[in-house]
This record gives structure tokens, C-alpha cells and sequence, in this order.
């Protein structure tokens, strides 16, 4: 799946209210540009693909995964997890 599109900009509007991930509403979302190699992002749409998400939803799953293997996961994050929210 390639993109010509670059920079790729991930992120969520606040005037939105419905959430286009299942952890957060929009209006508590940060956004930010981030911009990708075309290989990189190449890899990480067909990964999504695979796990049936957005590259959006790949990259927070993967950045809280690593955040949460390496002890950085904000103590917010981590309360919403032991009440069995999906972080």
C-alpha cells in the first residue's frame, strides 16, 4: 500500500467529537506531524493492514507498547489499564 502523500500527519482534530480509536475521544487527543521514510511507512500500513487497524492506530499501539516495555508508561495510562480500559 504506498503513499505518495509526504509528510504524513497523524492526528485528531478537537472540534471532533467521535473517536476514531477506541482509547481516547478526540478531544483528548494530542496531534503532531511525523514525518516517514515511504519504506517505513509502506511497512507500517501493511502491518496495520495485517492487525486490522489504521497506521494511526499501529503507530499508538506500538509507541505504548514500547512505552510500557520500557517503564516510561504515564501513571495515567497505567491506571487505565488495571481498570481493563485497552490502552
Amino acid at each position: 500500500m504506498a503513499c505518495s502523500l509526504w509528510p504524513v500527519e497523524i492526528h485528531a482534530r478537537n472540534h471532533v467529537l467521535q473517536a476514531t480509536s477506541y482509547r481516547l475521544p478526540l478531544a483528548m487527543k494530542k496531534r503532531f506531524l511525523l514525518r516517514l521514510d515511504p519504506k517505513v511507512y509502506d511497512a507500517l500500513a501493511k502491518w496495520a493492514a495485517d492487525d486490522l487497524r489504521s497506521v494511526n492506530a499501529q503507530i499508538e499501539y506500538l509507541l505504548t507498547k514500547a512505552l510500557k516495555e520500557a517503564g516510561r508508561l504515564p501513571r495515567e495510562e497505567e491506571r487505565r489499564e488495571t481498570q481493563g480500559e485497552d490502552v
